[in-house]
């Protein structure tokens, strides 16, 4: 099995040859179809980096939207004012100020790839994993294009995995 840092490398490669606006349209419509999404009230969206799967048309579905940001080690929830600024890791983050995460009913996690136990790989700063890790309680998901679900990623301890993955 290949390590962690050497699947980042293949998948960060393989997925700027895919067409990632048009299975970002299809995962969007498929949340948009999912009885949790229906359901839910308050979502954390990830804002995308280029090559990422791209949800933000979920903005436009009547829930009230939350996006990450990163201080430090720890990633914070805050509203989705509509104003970004380039973060650190050269991501967009609001720039509205964190709130309690108690009020989410989903988070949208995402993922360079996972596998068939739900488990993922991120981007290696294990911010996700420390977040999931204090609010166990919260419905979690994971947006990912089929050719990177893997039977088996290699895991630590550390690693959580999401409820449900919904791919292309």
């Amino acid at each position: 099995m290949e390590n962690k840092t050497g699947l980042r490398t293949k998948i960060k490669r393989l997925r700027k040859e895919l067409d990632i606006d048009y299975k970002s349209c299809i995962i969007c419509d498929k949340i948009k179809a999912w009885d949790v999404f229906i359901k839910a009230n308050n979502i954390m969206l990830f804002y995308p980096a280029k090559y990422e799967i791209n949800l933000l048309d979920l903005r436009e579905c009547g829930k009230t939207i939350f996006f990450p940001k990163v201080d430090g080690n720890d990633l914070y929830v805050c509203p989705d004012c509509g104003i970004f600024e380039k973060s650190y890791f050269n991501i967009n983050e609001p720039c509205s100020n964190p709130i309690s995460p108690d009020i989410l009913d989903l988070i949208i996690v995402p993922a360079l790839a996972v596998d068939k136990s739900n488990y993922r790989l991120g981007y290696g700063g294990g911010f996700y994993d420390r977040f999931l890790a204090l609010y166990p309680d919260i419905m979690t998901v994971t947006p990912i294009c089929k050719e990177f679900i893997y039977e088996k990623l290699p895991t630590d301890n550390y690693d959580i995995p999401v409820n449900y993955v919904i791919s292309d």
